[in-house]
């Protein structure tokens, strides 16, 4: 009986190999899609948002399609349920390019030195390929040409600067300080001279041929969850083309499991072999992300260009796990921690030690476990160095209260209200200082409130 099992076992591993047409053993298959999984994760998470935002015009992020932006004027409330830890800082501007046909122009108006605003520009893969803003191009206004891979053209005048992307559809994730209510009327103005139009406008001369009609498939988590990540991964690739040099290789080791640009995926007829194979690659890879999870206590260092992270996809994977499109360091630093709100707690920032921002800092609650804005009765769902009628030490330090209850009248210009419960607490500081980008400078750990 045991002598009958072997033979059975090795025959079907023999079958097994024929299968996979000599191109990769059952155990190389299965290394294969965990690498390809976890290369795969941060690319379809981002499909997951911006297919609904530019593709699909009865959702309620829809944007308006490619090419056009979307601007969020007001701030955020807890009856914003859309977007999980919303900045409650700077309003939203969307866009999605389709750089197919041709390069895009970003205009941008000049602001006032007290007004920052940030084009952050995203590829396929969450890379951060570029940044317009007061912190990398200045206050002043600037016309700037945003380029796929294919275009070969010199900087044309009247451009700033040639930002080049190595995918052919690329985000605008543009932010605009609000400071208060009362500001919702200039942050609207200012957002209103934000401007997209095809080059060929911009030039006026006569547009090219349009690109092809692409047919978006519909995201579905669980698919992505799957072995059919392949289909939604060979979709994107083919936005990626050619292939960066540097993973060159990494793309003929996926081609062996059926990861091409733009090739069909159907789990239906794949080989049962290969097909179990994928399956438990898929499983590998979300154990070894769960680990990695556990030890991933910061988003610093999680978002920035290709070169920054250097091809390191499992940290690309929990920057796209932590939240989907976060600056890189240099334009906003992030900490923070959960806190119990019937716990009242403190956090003190010594004389000298306040958050070394070059633009503001703020400090945002959000409920646990679904990370939206605390209803409270003073409508206060972020503190920093802007809100009016803050108070400093005498030696300016500075103490802000995180408690479900009021400290009391004489410290509620202080208090950040919080749920009666577990909640989150996430500091921003934008343009931090070298302090808190090399790590010298962090938050203070809160104590119990005396």
């Amino acid at each position: 009986m045991f002598r009958r099992a072997m033979v059975t076992t090795a025959f079907l591993t023999a079958m097994a190999a024929v299968a996979f047409g000599q191109s990769a053993t059952p155990d190389e298959a299965r290394e294969i899609a965990k690498d390809a999984y976890i290369y795969a994760y941060a690319p379809i998470a981002s499909y997951g948002t911006w297919s609904k935002q530019a593709t699909q015009p009865d959702a309620p992020e829809y944007i308006g399609g490619f090419n056009v932006f979307r601007h969020y004027s007001q701030a955020f409330t807890p009856d914003n349920k859309d977007i999980v830890t919303p900045n409650n800082d700077t309003p939203y501007s969307w866009a999605w390019l389709d750089l197919r046909a041709e390069p895009m122009v970003l205009s941008v108006p000049a602001v006032p030195r007290d007004r920052y605003y940030v084009m952050q520009l995203i590829d396929l893969f969450t890379y951060n390929f570029g940044y317009v803003g007061v912190r990398s191009t200045g206050f002043e206004a600037g016309d700037y040409l945003i380029a796929g891979p294919g275009w070969k053209g010199e900087k044309p005048e009247g451009i700033e600067e040639v930002i080049k992307a190595e995918t052919e559809i690329v985000g605008i994730l543009g932010r605009t300080s609000l400071n208060g209510q009362e500001d919702v009327t200039n942050v609207a103005a200012i957002q209103s001279k934000y401007k997209l139009e095809p080059l060929s406008a911009f030039l006026k001369t006569s547009a090219p041929q349009p690109a092809s009609t692409i047919s978006f498939p519909v995201y579905d988590p669980g698919k992505a969850a799957s072995h059919d990540f392949l289909g939604y991964l060979n979709f994107l690739l083919q936005f990626a083309q050619p292939t960066v040099p540097e993973e060159t290789d990494l793309m003929a080791r996926f081609a062996k499991i059926g990861i091409a640009p733009g090739k069909d995926w159907d789990a239906g007829k794949t080989e049962p072999a290969l097909l179990a194979a994928i399956d438990q690659g898929v499983a590998d890879a979300k154990a070894a992300m769960a680990e990695v999870t556990k030890k991933t206590l910061s988003s610093n260092g999680l978002f920035g260009s290709r070169d920054f992270l250097k091809n390191d996809y499992m940290t690309r994977a929990m920057g796209a796990e932590k939240g989907l499109f976060g600056n890189s360091i240099e334009e906003a630093w992030y900490g923070g921690f959960v806190g119990d709100g019937s716990n009242p707690t403190v956090l003190r920032f010594p004389a000298g030690r306040l958050p070394p921002a070059k633009f503001f800092w703020s400090l945002t609650l959000y409920t646990l476990p679904d990370r939206l804005l605390y209803a409270n009765p003073l409508d206060r769902y972020s503190i920093g160095d802007r809100t009016k009628g803050l108070v400093y030490g005498e030696d300016e330090s500075l103490t802000i209260y995180l408690s479900h209850l009021s400290p009391g009248d004489a410290k509620e210009s202080n208090w950040l209200p919080t749920p009666d419960g577990k909640y989150s607490l996430v500091a921003r500081v934008y343009g931090p200082e070298k302090a808190a980008v090399d790590g010298s400078w962090t938050l203070p750990t809160p104590e119990p409130a005396r």
